[in-house]
């Protein structure tokens, strides 16, 4: 019986095909907007949270006060057992790897000019391995333990600055723990950009053992704690807290302070995107099935003469408002999947973002539930749309809808 109706339904959308081929269309576009939009959004946030943790890591590790305070001191609030600590860490199946870091700050200089600088102090071997191809080298190479002079890598700005070049020797001049001054000439072993000019200007790489040397201290500031996989980090977290309660435990999300944000401006974005384009959809759909129903109105009236009672119309009407927007729904679900297939397939790099000089692929995430959530919505919201219009035309009394003109 449900197919008899359905089947009705399809053939009324087929007795004005113009009017029908430019409702389904309208719907195809809509539906199409809104999973494209909505999967670029989804390719936002998976980029910029892996981009978060392969950054700091899935967690990281310190002192309390290492987050919420400032160091009088280089190394103040640093952990002083990051070598064992580590190791405990290590033996745990779910971290891939532990990488120690050390903040600093202080001045380099070529001898003529001396430039304020952001340290970073690493462990080689370890980090680029593990964070894979997070910057740039521009020339030389990326630094390697084992090296018997001290070595750092420069980004590109501050290399034009400073007018150093792979080979150069610079001094590092930096306060100690104990809060006495330090200088240290080190080579300069390679060129970076991160792609942030301002970054650019200020960062230098060292090794860890360089930078604990220059600041007379054998502590780390943190440590960064790399998982398998990105679903592993909150269940992680609290095991790690209640293993370590004296110390932090954060995840990547608390220190990319810029990921919400840029997840709520998105969500507000394409959501009023979103409700737009359903908006349009509703209101063309309701005036193509007002037009329909005006025509209909005598031969309504008729089937209500013969016997066909006013919900089975209504049923009816509904069915045809959901043929028009299913089928809009699953042209524009195929349209939206073309797309993400060809920019998979055919590249296309976005400007660069405000405070970048690179830019970035243009991807669309294909989500499945977005995809059903879609059709479901735009189903719901024609067959919403037609019977909101034919109700009063279903309910005229029949005398009234035979002599309609």
């Amino acid at each position: 019986m449900n197919f008899m109706w359905l089947k009705f339904a399809l053939q009324n959308t087929l007795r004005n095909r113009r009017r029908s081929l430019v409702t389904v269309s309208i719907a195809a576009l809509g539906s199409a907007g809104i999973l494209l939009a909505g999967g670029f959004a989804l390719y936002t946030y998976e980029s910029l949270a892996e981009a978060a943790a392969r950054d700091s890591g899935h967690l990281v590790l310190g002192q309390p006060a290492q987050f919420t305070g400032d160091e009088e001191t280089p190394l103040q609030h640093g952990l002083d057992n990051a070598t064992e600590l580590r190791r405990q860490l290590l033996a745990d199946p779910a971290v891939r790897n532990v990488l120690p870091k050390i903040e600093f700050s202080g001045l380099i200089s070529n001898g003529d000019k001396s430039i304020v600088m952001m340290g970073l102090g690493v462990e080689p071997d370890s980090e680029f391995a593990v964070k894979g191809p997070f910057l740039t080298v521009k020339a030389g190479a990326v630094l390697a333990s084992g090296s018997k002079d001290p070595e750092v890598m420069l980004g590109d700005a501050l290399a034009r600055n400073l007018k150093a070049q792979p080979g150069s020797s610079l001094t590092l001049l930096a306060s100690t723990s104990d809060g006495a001054l330090n200088a240290m000439d080190v080579r300069v072993k390679g060129i970076f950009a991160t792609g942030t000019p301002e970054i650019d200007k200020r960062l230098v790489y060292a090794d860890i053992a360089t930078a604990q040397r220059l600041l007379g201290s054998q502590k780390v500031s943190s440590l960064g704690v790399f998982l398998s996989r990105m679903d592993q980090t909150q269940p992680m977290q609290a095991q790690l807290a209640k293993a370590y309660p004296a110390l932090t435990v954060q995840t990547w999300q608390d220190q990319a302070f810029f990921y919400q944000s840029v997840r709520d401006l998105y969500n507000r974005i394409f959501g009023a995107l979103g409700l737009i384009i359903g908006v349009i959809v509703v209101f063309v759909v309701t005036n193509a099935m007002s037009m329909a129903i005006i025509e209909r109105t005598r031969e309504i009236g008729t089937l209500r003469a013969l016997g066909t009672l006013p919900r089975q119309l209504l049923r009816t009407l509904s069915l045809e408002g959901m043929v028009l927007g299913g089928v809009g729904a699953l042209a524009g679900s195929a349209i939206a999947l073309a797309v993400s297939v060809f920019l998979l397939l055919v590249p296309i790099d976005m400007p660069p973002p405000p405070g970048r000089s690179v830019g970035y692929p243009l991807n669309i995430t294909v989500d499945p539930l977005m995809y059903l959530a879609t059709i479901a919505a735009m189903v719901l919201l024609t067959m919403a749309a037609s019977a909101w219009v034919a109700r009063k035309t279903v309910n005229m009394p029949v005398v009234d809808a035979l002599a309609h003109t």
